[in-house]
């Protein structure tokens, strides 16, 4: 099972979490305005984590 972007409506906007397949959180969002802000902001994560590098500090 693959992971999955979650879009939720929070206290203070709505916000997005990433999910593992095993159900695990594994990355949260900020706070937007809209709910059409997240989707765009769970795109925006999936493009970066593409091609994302691994750093240790």
């Amino acid at each position: 099972m693959s992971g999955k972007f979650e879009v939720y409506q929070a206290k203070d906007g709505f916000r997005l979490r990433l999910k593992a397949g095993n159900g695990e959180i594994v990355a949260s969002g900020e706070a937007y305005s809209t709910r059409a802000g997240a989707h765009k902001g769970c795109e925006a994560v999936a493009r970066a984590a593409a091609g994302a590098t691994i750093e240790d500090k």
